[in-house]
């Protein structure tokens, strides 16, 4: 059986942060940061990778031509962005240098990017051949002369039977005679009086 420690350890639920940091880390910045980083019980607090300098770094577009930390954690309890950032300008940094995402969210953003970036320029490339099916449509579709339908085989010249007959045409009210009697009331309009003027 079980112990109820081995049943806690198994329901603990973790937490994971990607940390982005633009530009150049203030001297004694990392290790006070990494320390304010305990107060949410870190399981994992991965070292800092740098990044290639950037015209345009991802989430940084105020900060041209920066290269970008990042430091992914674990944490066995939630943070929220608003506090990281505020333990960083308490450290000295911009609060405008730092962006925190959930690490599935920002490694999926990342993946699609660079499927964007592999993509081919559509505006540029050629349409490709036309297919068998194309092609006989294209001979359907064309004019064929000023009074002829565009179209072959519409609706209008169909030689194409439906199973179960032709259907009658609809009835519809533009169909059933027309009296003079009104269907709202039986009460005649007075006749006009003799100055002309209508009521």
């Amino acid at each position: 059986m079980k112990s109820f420690k081995h049943y806690l350890t198994e329901s603990a639920k973790t937490h994971s942060y990607r940390i982005k940091i633009c530009g150049e880390l203030p001297s004694g910045f990392l290790p006070s940061f990494k320390s304010a980083l305990k107060k949410f019980d870190p399981e994992n607090i991965g070292e800092v990778k740098k990044t290639p300098v950037m015209s345009r770094p991802q989430d940084f577009s105020a900060f041209p031509n920066e290269s970008v930390n990042l430091m992914d954690v674990t944490f066995r309890y939630p943070a929220t962005f608003e506090q990281i950032q505020e333990m960083a300008k308490l450290l000295g940094l911009d609060a405008d240098r730092i962006r925190m995402a959930q690490r599935d969210y920002d490694e999926g953003m990342d993946r699609e990017l660079m499927g964007i970036a592999d993509q081919k320029d559509l505006l540029t490339t050629d349409y490709p051949a036309d297919s068998r099916e194309q092609k006989e449509a294209a001979k359907d579709y064309a004019a064929v002369g000023a009074d002829k339908q565009v179209v072959r085989n519409s609706a209008a010249d169909a030689k194409f039977v439906v199973a179960g007959g032709k259907t009658p045409t609809a009835e519809t009210t533009n169909d059933l005679p027309m009296g003079t009697k009104s269907p709202m009331t039986t009460i005649n309009r007075p006749p006009p009086p003799e100055t002309g003027f209508r009521i």
